[in-house]
């Protein structure tokens, strides 16, 4: 019994360090310098796209940046601080349907692409991203 404690204890302190020595979305990804081109990218595509920008016509855009570019940070391991509103306050009221969000998904998705980031880590962003859908739509 002893000696299968010790070997679950083994095998489990491994199966941690291995984990902990994997390297987080956000260091992959380049880190602040990346999630920062990421953002202005997207608030390009945003900038671009009539149907989207409706969303945003009303926003401080420097605001929308500096909390979106904390939010990547923080949703992909890095050492950010989420200063902004939940998901749910910020998009209130909005109506946001399944297509808009769809878009905005697209459109972040050129965003990454624009700064180089490759397809399998770009899964692994909206993966991060994708449980707060629900938090979004049709609020």
């Amino acid at each position: 019994m002893v000696v299968m404690k010790t070997a679950i204890i083994v095998i489990l302190t491994t199966l941690c360090l291995a984990c902990a020595s994997q390297p987080s979305v956000y260091q992959r990804l380049g880190g602040t310098p990346i999630i920062t081109q990421i953002a202005d990218n997207f608030i390009e595509q945003i900038s671009y796209d009539e149907t989207i920008f409706t969303y945003f016509a009303e926003s401080d855009a420097q605001r929308f940046r500096d909390k979106f570019i904390e939010h990547l940070c923080v949703h992909t391991g890095g050492p950010c601080t989420y200063t902004g509103d939940d998901m749910v306050r910020v998009h209130q009221g909005m109506n946001i349907t399944e297509a808009d969000f769809n878009r905005v998904v697209q459109l972040l998705v050129n965003a990454m692409e624009k700064a180089g980031v490759p397809f399998p880590l770009q899964n692994e962003v909206l993966a991060v991203l994708a449980p707060m859908r629900s938090e979004i739509i049709y609020l």
